[in-house]
């Protein structure tokens, strides 16, 4: 779980831009990461302010990636994955990376769910460069 490595993952189109959504409450944390993807290169970046949000916003359209908290309203990040796990056709495309100020004693149990990597907040852009760069067909 300490690699990005998107196995099982529908690589996506290697020239079109990573769609990635982050789904955060604090909002602070949400404007960091879509800073950082900003910077990082050519991203369509989404956010969410809770779980219900997140879930709204992989219906209406595909993801590459999803940066999520798990501590949220209205919907937490483990209900967010236990809905992406119930979906195929959004689990098989989607790369989820948890950004948690106290999962790392969950990653086991995240990893078993699908979760790919847990990024202890604060997280640096370094951090997510290298989510993005271990992406399938990045």
């Amino acid at each position: 779980m300490n690699e990005a490595s998107g196995a099982g993952r529908t690589p996506p189109d290697t020239g079109a831009p990573l769609r990635v959504l982050v789904a955060d409450d604090f909002e602070p944390v949400r404007t960091l990461a879509v800073r950082m993807l900003e910077k990082l290169g050519n991203h369509v970046v989404g956010e969410a302010a809770d779980g219900q949000e997140a879930v709204e916003a992989l219906e209406r359209e595909p993801h590459d990636l999803l940066l999520l908290d798990l501590s949220m309203p209205r919907m937490s990040g483990h209900d967010v994955v236990r809905w992406v796990n119930a979906r195929p056709e959004i689990r098989d495309r989607l790369t989820i990376v948890v950004i948690s100020a106290s999962a790392l004693d969950e990653r086991p149990a995240l990893a078993e769910l699908g979760v790919t990597r847990v990024l202890p907040k604060p997280f640096r852009l370094q951090q997510i460069a290298d989510v993005v760069d271990g992406l399938p067909g990045r």
